[in-house]
């Protein structure tokens, strides 16, 4: 048998390694499909080692991790981000929000109307 640091549950490491706020969110993400482990869908007691790929859609948008080290407890967001390298694809570009009017500032005048039309239909 595996001495207690060479695997962890994948929910624990989820966890510790800050992907997830709580055990709780990454247990229901590996019941809900959203956790891969070099490339199969898992179940939260699945056992992951050094090396291991993992694909989880994280609140924050899909991460593609490899494990480069073990913990079950939650770390400190520097300790944490030693436990794995990152190969996550880049968030997409944010898209420009159109004119946006402070609330209570009244009907557009005519010239204010104008303008947000040329902004919306560029």
């Amino acid at each position: 048998m595996a001495s207690p640091m060479e695997t962890v549950r994948i929910d624990r490491w989820l966890s510790a390694a800050r992907i997830y706020k709580s055990r709780t969110l990454a247990t229901d993400a590996c019941v809900g499909g959203h956790v891969r482990v070099n490339g199969n869908p898992v179940r939260a007691s699945h056992a992951v080692k050094v090396g291991d790929r993992v694909e989880a859609l994280a609140p924050r948008g899909p991460v593609v991790l490899d494990i480069a080290g073990l913990a079950e407890k939650r770390l400190s967001p520097p300790a944490a981000r030693e436990l794995y390298e990152d190969h996550s694809p880049p968030p997409p570009p944010r898209e420009e929000r159109i004119a946006v009017r402070p609330r209570g500032s009244g009907r557009p005048t005519k010239a204010e109307r104008r303008a947000l039309e040329r902004a919306r239909y560029r």
